[in-house]
């Protein structure tokens, strides 16, 4: 999601020291300045916008109750509701977005010498937020030409680690940010089922556009171990917002929302993420528009011969024939932006694009056949 700056800036004589896995960690910071004019498909959000039922809540939030602090009640039953799923509200845990959630499940489970498992590349909060506990970090790369699951070396670190000690948390992106890697439900329960004393948890942000979640198969009082993530920016429209929901069993979900604040979600959030979760169909609608572009885009790059790679979520890979670098500045000149996968495992020299309605990857697609000069 985000670049990593890095500070060359040390503390000055007499000033409070950090502690020291916070000293050797490089600000994790966005390139999100300037970005509201043009056609965003570089962040993976939703690029129409929310419900107007959400906006229409927002507008008619009364002036005197932006002093009140926020209140949640109601909001885990809503978000519950939406799922359709025979949950309690204790098993729902409510975040200011999904990087919250992430940030207080490193909090809560790791710890310094602990071991995160994970894939490479993945979404690139994972390892700072380890880096910050004093974790090691074993991220095993993706396979192939076609990124897939690595699967039995993700299973033979789970059982045989080479520490002697279980990994204390495996993060799962599926399907994965950036390569759009889908791993099974099933798989993923089997490897709860087989690693008791890891938290597995599995980032499910993107979801919604392949139909991969777990929650309809998971038992959390088998798997205790098993923790899932959700949001409502990818799709919701809610990034600017920032709510998130971490499900699982009551106990984890209650030692991750210990480590948060009390208020930590505004009411703005809130009263929004209540009218999006009645408007389903809203949801359901964008969803369905960016599977179809998704499709599209596929078949323009495969008839170009461009390589690229797609499989699920909101993105696919793009590899320009010319300079990654000059075609990323070609296409903002043009008014769009994407993401340059330049220095990521596996991936270096691609552009990460997201995918939006058909008329905006239409207009993408006239934009790069143009500057990397291919046939129309």
């Amino acid at each position: 999601m985000s670049d990593q700056s890095v500070s060359n800036q040390a503390p000055q004589a007499g000033f409070p020291q950090p502690r020291p896995e916070v000293e050797r960690l490089h600000a994790y910071s966005a390139p999100l300045e300037g970005r509201r004019q043009m056609l965003r498909l570089d962040f993976n959000e939703n690029t129409i916008g929310p419900s107007p039922q959400v906006v229409e809540a927002l507008r008619a939030i009364p002036a005197d109750h932006i002093a009140i602090y926020p209140e949640y009640d109601g909001l885990q039953q809503a978000v519950i509701a939406n799922l359709g799923l025979p949950l309690h509200p204790q098993q729902v845990g409510l975040f200011n977005g999904v990087d919250a959630a992430i940030h207080a499940i490193f909090h809560a489970y790791g710890d310094r010498g602990e071991t995160l498992l994970t894939t490479s590349p993945t979404f690139g909060y994972y390892s700072p937020c380890a880096q910050m506990q004093g974790m090691a970090i074993e991220a095993i790369p993706y396979e192939g030409e076609t990124f897939a699951f690595p699967l039995a070396a993700i299973r033979e670190a789970l059982l045989h680690p080479r520490s002697g000690q279980p990994p204390r948390l495996l993060l799962i992106c599926n399907p994965n940010n950036p390569t759009g890697t889908r791993l099974a439900p099933e798989r993923i329960l089997e490897l709860a089922a087989a690693a008791p004393q890891t938290l597995v948890v599995v980032d499910e942000l993107y979801e919604a556009f392949t139909g991969d979640s777990v929650m309809s198969l998971a038992d959390f009082n088998a798997t205790p171990n098993l923790l899932v993530l959700r949001s409502l920016a990818k799709t919701a429209g809610l990034a600017g917002l920032r709510i998130g929901f971490a499900i699982g069993h009551a106990a984890v979900v209650d030692r991750i929302s210990r480590v948060t604040g009390p208020y930590d979600i505004n009411s703005f959030a809130v009263t929004a993420a209540f009218a999006a979760l009645k408007d389903q169909a809203y949801v359901d609608d964008y969803v369905a528009q960016v599977i179809e572009a998704r499709a599209w885009m596929a078949e323009q790059l495969r008839a170009a011969g461009v390589r690229h790679h797609v499989e699920g979520g909101n993105y696919l890979l793009i590899w320009p024939q010319g300079d990654p670098a000059a075609v990323d500045q070609a296409l903002r000149e043009a008014g769009i932006l994407v993401r340059a996968m330049t220095g990521k495992p596996l991936i270096d020299g691609s552009l990460r694009v997201s995918i939006g309605t058909l008329e905006q990857m239409q207009r993408f697609w006239a934009a790069y056949q143009r500057i990397e000069a291919l046939p129309a």
